[in-house]
């Protein structure tokens, strides 16, 4: 969805001011433009809603407000450059609020486009962020990582941090603007910007809204050496400037209220964790040097027992990977190897809580409520990692 800083035009009699929200669409097959077109109708008063969309999209729709928005580069996630242009075209074309829509959104139900816009546009909500309904072993990065470590730091119990489907305040996209101008200029612009982050320091107000089931479109190279890396790079280089914000001891955020699902009958993992658990081992034995100079010896130990393990009882602690990851993060901050090779290191690792999700998730447990005992475990763990941010020496061996 990263755009360059196209001169939009509108191809109706409409004025250019007054629009009460600014609707940004992804590249879209022909189909799922039309079905989003008319959803958006249906969803938001005739005249209020301005859609910038690729041009031959408005030559289509002449009858429709709609300005050209050419997309340079498709992506599967938003990126900077997405946030820069937004607010540029929300402020030359008078738009009060912001709808960005990312890849497959034709696959977004009504429901969920209303109440996304409507939460910046009527309510006093300054960042609407979708939750999705995702099959149980979609989204695990996100799970492991992305979703804890913001819950924990940022006290946001926002279950997608980085959601492709966002609804913005005005002072919200420039915020996010500015953020994505710092790459831009360092001719970055296919970076991810954090908005769930961003919303927490500067005090704003968000809202979760629930998107219910949607295709998630997947990287241009689908693969976990390059997707996770990528991921957690930015999340903790994002994560080591606002330092300041989370290291300030602030309340946990409410527990979530909603009933977990139905739990799944029990199933044997073992064919399936087969892979994962022998490259974790296969890791274990030829990464020592590396590990032993990110983590403190109770969390190698750990590891070792672990890789003793065998089966269904293949479990790693969630206070341990909690401690893990802390751990990464912290050494990603020091630079105490190689940025490339501390984040590849941390693949095999990833894998082994894949693993270890999977094995609970086969017992019956539901899988929501595994991730929120996840979560919660990094909360737990947040004065390890203040204390090892403050004084790092102290834990060395």
């Amino acid at each position: 969805m990263a755009t360059t800083n196209p001169i939009p035009y509108i191809t109706s009699n409409s004025e250019q001011t007054g629009n009460s929200l600014l609707v940004l669409l992804a590249a879209l097959p022909p189909e799922q433009v039309e079905d989003v077109i008319a959803k958006l109708t249906s969803a938001f008063p005739p005249g209020e809603t301005l859609i910038a969309a690729d041009p031959l999209v408005a030559e289509a729709h002449p009858g429709l407000k709609i300005i050209a928005n050419p997309v340079v580069k498709a992506s599967w996630m938003l990126t900077a450059a997405d946030f820069v242009n937004s607010h540029q075209l929300a402020h030359k074309n008078g738009a009060r609020a912001i709808l960005m829509l990312g890849p497959e959104a034709g696959s977004l139900g009504l429901s969920a486009l209303r109440e996304l816009g409507h939460a910046v546009t009527a309510n006093s909500t300054d960042l609407a962020v979708a939750r999705y309904d995702l099959p149980p072993r979609a989204g695990l990065v996100n799970s492991a990582i992305l979703y804890p470590v913001s819950r924990a730091l940022f006290a946001s119990q926002t279950r997608f941090p980085l959601a492709i489907d966002l609804g913005l305040s005005l002072r919200m996209a420039e915020r996010l603007s500015g953020a994505g101008q710092r790459f831009t200029s360092k001719n970055q612009a296919d970076m991810p910007v954090w908005p769930v982050n961003e919303a927490a320091v500067a005090g704003f107000s968000i809202t979760e809204i629930d998107a219910g089931t949607r295709a998630l479109p997947h990287p241009v190279e689908p693969d976990l050496n390059t997707v996770l890396p990528g991921l957690t790079g930015s999340l903790f280089a994002d994560i080591e400037t606002k330092a300041a914000f989370w290291q300030r001891a602030r309340q946990a955020p409410q527990r979530r209220n909603s009933a977990p699902n139905v739990q799944a009958e029990a199933v044997d993992a073992t064919a399936d964790i087969a892979p994962m658990v022998q490259a974790f081992r296969l890791a274990y034995t030829n990464l020592q040097e590396i590990w032993s100079l990110v983590l403190p010896p109770n969390s190698l130990l750990g590891l070792k027992r672990l890789s003793l393990t065998d089966g269904a009882a293949f479990r790693i602690p969630e206070s341990l990977w909690a401690r893990i990851v802390y751990d990464f993060l912290l050494a990603h901050r020091l630079r105490t190897i190689n940025r490339g090779h501390l984040l590849g290191a941390l693949i095999p690792l990833y894998l082994a809580w894949v693993a270890s999700h999977i094995n609970v998730v086969a017992t019956g447990v539901d899988p929501e409520r595994h991730i929120e005992t996840v979560a919660t475990a990094f909360e737990t763990e947040k004065p390890y990692i203040l204390a090892r941010w403050r004084w790092p020496d102290r834990f060395n061996p």
